[in-house]
């Protein structure tokens, strides 16, 4: 989804300068903070720093030092912003409801925030006709800083011999109680030397801890437990949890009964809601 109009009040591509990072502050300030009433987190990265950790097929496309952020839901987000979003929209669309309210909510902050800007926006769910991703969502977050990026790599001595295991991100305060949900790209916004990538924090530092973290995310992802790995500051509330372990084909009528979804809207709800082959479970 691309946002675009005429003019711009910070230095584009066309410039000879860049943009220092106290203007990209500027220029994101009043997003991050009409987000962050809504239960979301955007972090701030260069398009470079992406690119320089994925393979050449899942490269973004603007230059280097193109402004991107990602953003994440935390947990306070499903009272702060999904549950007023079906009480207000009654939620009609075939859509899963929560990349729903998470696109009318991007969509309406940024028309807000960057009247000036061309922002392109990526989500979580989407991909191209490739059937690839459009963005590597766990990849972004951890060069972002957001949230570090727990792989089979990142043990010295892997006990599963060849078996494929698949890596998950842990927040620095929210452990696994957390959801990737979007990429945005500023392609007219160069940003200069002064924005330094900074490693996410390491908050699962043992080789004993990380093993159990992978272990738990491929071996019990249902349970949850690879969520507690660290100790947090939020968790998902019992309504939550209720909604999200339900199956996707029966959250519909479990928003129907909350009374969030008329009977029409309920019949409308498809199963193709998130699945375990996304980065990070909802």
């Amino acid at each position: 989804m691309r946002h675009k109009t005429p003019a711009s009040a910070i230095r584009s591509s066309s410039s000879s300068m860049a943009t220092s990072a106290e203007c990209v502050e500027e220029l994101i300030r009043p997003f991050r903070e009409s987000l962050k009433a809504q239960g979301f987190e955007i972090y701030p990265f260069k398009v470079g720093w992406y690119n320089a950790v994925v393979s050449r097929a899942h490269h973004l496309s603007p230059p280097a030092d193109t402004l991107a952020l990602v953003l994440v839901s935390t947990p306070s987000m499903f009272e702060r912003c999904f549950l007023p979003f079906l009480q207000s929209q009654r939620c009609a669309a075939v859509r899963d409801p929560i990349d729903q309210c998470t696109a009318h909510t991007v969509s309406s902050s940024v028309s807000l925030c960057f009247p000036n800007q061309s922002v392109d926006v990526s989500y979580d769910y989407e991909m191209l006709p490739s059937r690839r991703p459009k963005f590597l969502a766990q990849t972004a977050a951890h060069v972002s800083g957001a949230a570090y990026y727990y792989q089979k790599s990142d043990i010295l001595s892997p006990p599963w011999g060849d078996k494929k295991m698949f890596g998950v991100c842990i927040h620095p305060r929210l452990g696994g109680w957390f959801a990737i949900r979007a990429l945005l790209l500023f392609k007219d916004v160069q940003v200069g030397d002064e924005l330094q990538q900074k490693d996410p924090p390491d908050c699962v530092c043992s080789q004993e801890d990380r093993i159990e973290l992978l272990e738990r995310f491929n071996f019990r992802w249902q349970d949850w437990s690879y969520r507690d790995i660290v100790p947090t500051e939020e968790s998902y509330s019992p309504q939550q949890r209720e909604y999200f372990l339900t199956a996707p084909g029966q959250r519909g009528a479990l928003l129907r009964q909350w009374g969030y979804l008329a009977d029409a809207d309920t019949e409308k709800q498809s199963s193709t809601n998130k699945r375990f082959t996304k980065d990070v479970p909802c």
